[in-house]
């Protein structure tokens, strides 16, 4: 069997009409890490990966070998145990090297293993599978040829194509590995809060992850090493969400939505005591209304994704789908109104928006629809509205720091940073020290009189005596993302997966029976006082789950809700109920400490408040040691490699700050391409902080110069690359 070449693969999707990009060399890889890596170089950052598995099932040293070839996506599990069940097959184990060479003949080892170069027709005692979710894709994937230092690009759907041109038949196998996993056996349903244990005994033995399985649930990638791959592997292995088939559009799973209705919960209740009413606007926009502000749609316009067929028929009027909700919502309070006595007027809404034209999407930062609240009021004084404008700001500033224990920094944004059409915008200004960049948190603008006198909204002056009998109102808007979540996992993630802060987890605590018995009905006694701790704590308002799931052990179950972030591990074994008393794991440093069960929740309570306030104490120390006041050129460039955000005396001349930018893009090591909407590889000014005095004062009895230009600073001013 002759071995198939780079040029025959692409020779056979030419001849099924399959597009595609040049093959992109690059160096040999092991692993997605290396492979990140390396596209990265090639300028194809955040490309989604594939895996390919070649198996062996165990079957009789005579018989012919029936192997199991996977093709899925990089985040996809692939249970070998779920996969033997589906093909009946027995103990699949990952292939050796010799029946790799056997079914792949280009292959030159493990890592060169793909389902491209298979040969023609493909052997029916190959089972080849292919993931539905990435059958069913239509955003590129990479995909080695016939070696790992040799990548292509090809929508999931393409691929289904190819393979199904390999295969005799009905073509390749399409496999929900979802389904395939949840159609496991669950525990029998409790009764009266008695559970039947697990078979440790005779039946089945605690569950072993081993190959494949073992390396499904770890997190494959250093966050030192390769953040991107950390931060990708961590969202979907600890459950806070799955890749949708429309490319930058993601499915938030209980473990996140529950977070962001936690942020949603709170914020609401804050903003109805300053008067603030929810409503809800439609999600599409006439495109003579979208145009009717120029000036400020024109930050969005490329973002703006356009309806313009109803079934085969071309509308008359494009609709465009939000990008947020200015030139839907201001018509109507030009409408509503009418005098004086109708402000101020407070609406906010919760809903999703569109932003569609960026590259490389990544989940929670930048995203083609989100989930976000925009609030927008009107007032008939000004001073009113600067007021507002600062107290929303508070409260986006309690949502990271009480909530989700990040330290943010609030300040304004400059002249070229502010929101397209508004007077000026606050900011809460966040840092992930990982990759040294900043991130915005939150924004409240202050919108002036541009947009009530663009909508004409305005009321008859209450002041006989006034000149002009015409009030304009004075505008704010402000807004909160689902962003805040991508930076609570990168602030807190570690190694071994998610680390939630208590006030938001979905889970505050897990209960883990230890010290089982292998002899099946000897851990009933362990299982009943794990529930009735279940209980107490649930009684107590703490978020708490017993995890009686059967064959399972508990180390399988420790690392298991390691991942996935769980504050608070309780081990409870026939020792701890001898003694009346639990062993209790910090998830954010593995600190193990021995809590007495009586009054356990309360104890718990207070343990779980000192773990929230360790994480902010935690997180602000590593920011503020990042945060580098800089008064000497030379020394912008090596403190920005560095990974720290500077504080620099600056003019506040859009010209220097432009400058600023870009010659610190040109004159940094890091040689980062950059598009528009891509994170910065210059410093940029990220805000002005209203805490000035945090950095010091300028020094008496001389100017401060600003760092690029010599003339007189006007003040200290956050900068660094950006998300």
């Amino acid at each position: 069997m002759s071995a198939v070449s780079d040029s025959d693969i692409v020779s056979r999707l030419q001849k099924l009409s399959i597009a595609h990009p040049e093959v992109i060399s690059h160096a040999p890889v092991k692993g997605g890490s290396e492979w990140h890596a390396e596209l990265k170089k090639a300028g194809k950052e955040g490309v989604q990966l594939t895996k390919t598995l070649l198996f062996k099932p165990k079957t009789a040293k005579t018989a012919t070998p029936t192997p199991v070839l996977v093709l899925a996506q990089e985040q996809t599990e692939t249970s070998s145990g779920a996969i033997a069940k589906l093909l009946n097959l027995k103990e699949l184990r990952l292939a050796s090297e010799d029946l790799i060479k056997e079914v792949i003949p280009s292959a030159s080892s493990k890592d060169d293993v793909s389902a491209l170069p298979l040969p023609t027709p493909v052997p029916s005692t190959l089972h080849l599978l292919l993931d539905s979710a990435l059958a069913a894709s239509s955003a590129e994937h990479a995909v080695h040829l016939t070696a790992s230092s040799s990548t292509i690009l090809l929508k999931g759907s393409d691929i289904k194509a190819y393979l199904d041109s390999l295969v005799q038949g009905e073509g390749v196998k399409i496999v929900d590995f979802a389904e395939l996993k949840s159609d496991a056996p669950a525990p029998a349903a409790a009764k009266a809060d008695k559970i039947p244990p697990p078979h440790l005994a005779g039946a089945a033995k605690p569950h072993q992850k081993k190959d494949e399985e073992l390396y499904e649930m770890a997190i494959q990638y250093k966050k030192d090493e390769d953040f991107p791959g950390w931060y990708t592997d961590v969202l979907l292995k600890g459950q806070m969400l799955d890749y949708y088939d429309i490319s930058g559009c993601y499915i938030l799973r209980p473990w996140s939505y529950t977070i962001w209705q936690t942020i949603q919960n709170w914020f609401d209740d804050e903003i109805k005591k300053l008067g603030v009413q929810d409503c809800y606007f439609p999600m599409f926009v006439s495109q003579s209304r979208l145009e009717k502000e120029k000036d400020h749609i024109e930050g969005f316009a490329p973002e703006v994704a356009w309806v313009t067929r109803a079934g085969k028929s071309e509308l008359e009027e494009h609709i465009a789908i939000r990008p947020t909700s200015e030139t839907v919502m201001y018509p109507y309070y030009a409408r509503w109104i009418q005098s004086h006595r109708d402000l101020p007027l407070k609406l906010n809404q919760w809903n999703s928006v569109v932003r569609w034209e960026f590259k490389n999407p990544q989940p929670f930062l930048r995203t083609r629809e989100f989930l976000w609240q925009e609030g927008h009021t009107a007032f008939l004084d000004k001073a009113e509205a600067d007021k507002e404008v600062l107290d929303i700001l508070d409260l986006y500033r309690k949502v990271y720091t009480d909530l989700l224990a990040v330290p943010v920094i609030p300040g304004k944004k400059s002249e070229k940073e502010k929101f397209a059409g508004g007077d000026y915008t606050t900011t809460v200004e966040g840092f992930i020290p990982t990759t040294g960049r900043g991130i915005q948190g939150a924004t409240s603008h202050h919108l002036g009189q541009n947009f009530s006198k663009m909508f004409d909204i305005f009321v008859e002056s209450p002041d006989k005596n006034a000149e002009d009998k015409r009030c304009y109102v004075f505008q704010n808007s402000w807004g909160l993302s689902t962003r805040s979540l991508g930076v609570m996992v990168m602030t807190h993630g570690d190694d071994q997966g998610l680390v939630l802060p208590p006030k938001v987890a979905l889970q505050q605590v897990v209960i883990v029976p230890v010290g089982l018995s292998k002899v099946e009905g000897r851990n009933q006694e362990i299982y009943d006082a794990s529930l009735k701790l279940e209980r107490e704590l649930i009684a107590g308002g703490i978020r708490a789950k017993a995890d009686l799931r059967e064959g399972y052990t508990p180390g399988w179950k420790f690392n298991d809700w390691e991942l996935r972030g769980v504050p608070l591990r309780l081990e409870l074994g026939p020792r701890d109920i001898a003694a009346n008393s639990t062993l209790a794991v910090r998830r954010y440093d593995n600190h193990k400490e021995s809590f007495p069960l009586s009054d356990i929740a309360n104890t718990v309570r207070k343990y779980l408040d000192d773990i929230q306030s360790a994480l902010l104490v935690r997180a602000s120390e590593v920011f503020d040691s990042r945060l580098k006041v800089v008064t000497n050129w030379d020394d912008v460039v090596p403190t920005l490699d560095a990974k720290n955000a500077l504080v620099l005396p600056w003019c506040e001349q859009e010209q220097c700050e432009d400058e600023i930018k870009e010659r610190s893009k040109s004159q940094s090591n890091k040689g980062e391409t950059e598009d528009v909407k891509a994170p910065s590889a210059g410093a940029k000014s990220l805000c002005i902080p209203f805490d000035q005095k945090r950095f010091g004062e300028f020094p008496e009895g001389e100017n401060q110069k600003c760092i690029q230009c010599g003339a007189k600073a006007k003040s200290w001013t956050l900068f660094g690359r950006s998300y």
